[in-house]
């Protein structure tokens, strides 16, 4: 016999890598998109946050994440279009960068904020590598101009942290959040 159903946390975001890593873990959510305006200056904590408190939950848990991209302290967002992509992944060769997520998880009673960083270093990239990853459009939508958990594998020699991280979500330090807050609701702790 086994553990009543948990109840679905709320995913407030829209994003399909978000979804896609907490179905793997196999905890049950809802999505409801944040109506959260992410202002100049805020950091992924900060945004994550905005996006948790922006949803009513009610009695359920809120998650809250936002992921950036960060190469010598420098923020690269999302490229603008295809050459932009290029110029962004020509800086990542050969060096290593920083994916920065913040975490907020919340009900109307408590609130955790954390931050979680992986370190991925890049391989020399050739410009027959670019210009083939370019051309794939892979880069569309993405900070850095990369999807790790694609064809962007193929320019990553190595992660240091959580891999999930770098897909969009941290996902070693929910469960740890979810084993500690919820002690075996959603099959952890």
């Amino acid at each position: 016999m086994g553990l009543p159903p948990a109840t679905p946390l709320i995913l407030a975001s829209t994003s399909l890598q978000r979804r896609a890593i907490l179905e793997q873990l196999r905890i049950p959510f809802d999505v409801v998109a944040p109506d959260h305006d992410e202002l100049p200056g805020t950091g992924p904590v900060e945004r994550a946050a905005g996006k948790a408190r922006s949803v009513d939950g009610g009695d359920r848990p809120v998650l809250g994440v936002d992921t950036e991209v960060l190469l010598d302290g420098a923020l690269l967002g999302k490229p603008e279009d295809a050459t932009h992509a290029e110029e962004m992944l020509e800086r990542l060769s050969g060096r290593t960068h920083d994916v920065v997520s913040g975490l907020c998880l919340r009900t109307e009673h408590w609130e955790e904020l954390h931050e979680e960083t992986t370190r991925v270093a890049f391989r020399t990239l050739t410009p027959r590598d670019l210009g083939h990853y370019v051309a794939a459009g892979e880069w569309e939508g993405r900070a850095g101009g990369y999807a790790i958990q694609g064809l962007g594998a193929s320019l990553v020699e190595r992660v240091d942290g959580d891999f999930l991280n770098v897909v969009g979500l941290p996902a070693a330090l929910l469960v740890r959040l979810l084993a500690t807050r919820f002690p075996g609701v959603y099959g952890f702790g």
